[in-house]
């Protein structure tokens, strides 16, 4: 089977999204690490087992044991506790590239996060559910750094 170009062209999209979280700067940027890490789950009790070594070229990738898995992406950039960066195809498995930026700033007792994620792709059709995906995971994010604030974990 052949695929002319005209049946596949490349797709791009951007995800923006802005939340406010009722915790300080230290504890969002950590609860990030873990919500993209070990506890990054896209449906409810669904775990993807993924890992995030949080240093520069460290990999975001899901780990289905025995040496198989997903690679998402790269760590570009990291600053803690106020930047981080990631690049790669992340969920797509066709020719893609993807850049997702999360700048955290203090705002007195809470931190702003700011999310962007950028992406073209070779794609046969375009990716709408990561709209939904990254809403859910940018919740789980704030839900968690608030209940470790309340709890008084990280002081």
């Amino acid at each position: 089977m052949v695929t002319t170009a005209s049946e596949l062209s490349v797709q791009t999209f951007e995800v923006a999204k802005e939340e406010t979280i009722a915790a300080p700067i230290e504890i969002v940027f950590e609860t990030m690490l873990e919500q993209l890490g070990p506890s990054f789950e896209p449906a409810e009790g669904m775990s993807l087992h993924m890992v995030l070594e949080a240093w520069p070229g460290g990999r975001w990738y899901r780990d289905l044991g025995n040496k198989a898995g997903h690679l998402w992406g790269h760590v570009q950039v990291i600053k803690p506790p106020s930047l981080l960066e990631i690049y790669g195809p992340l969920a797509m498995s066709y020719p893609a590239v993807s850049h997702v930026q999360c700048r955290l700033t203090a705002d007195g007792d809470r931190t702003r996060l700011k999310f962007v994620h950028r992406a073209m792709a070779y794609a046969p059709e375009p990716r709408d559910d990561f709209a939904q995906g990254w809403a859910r995971v940018l919740t789980s994010i704030r839900e968690a750094a608030e209940r470790r604030r309340a709890s008084g974990e990280g002081r």
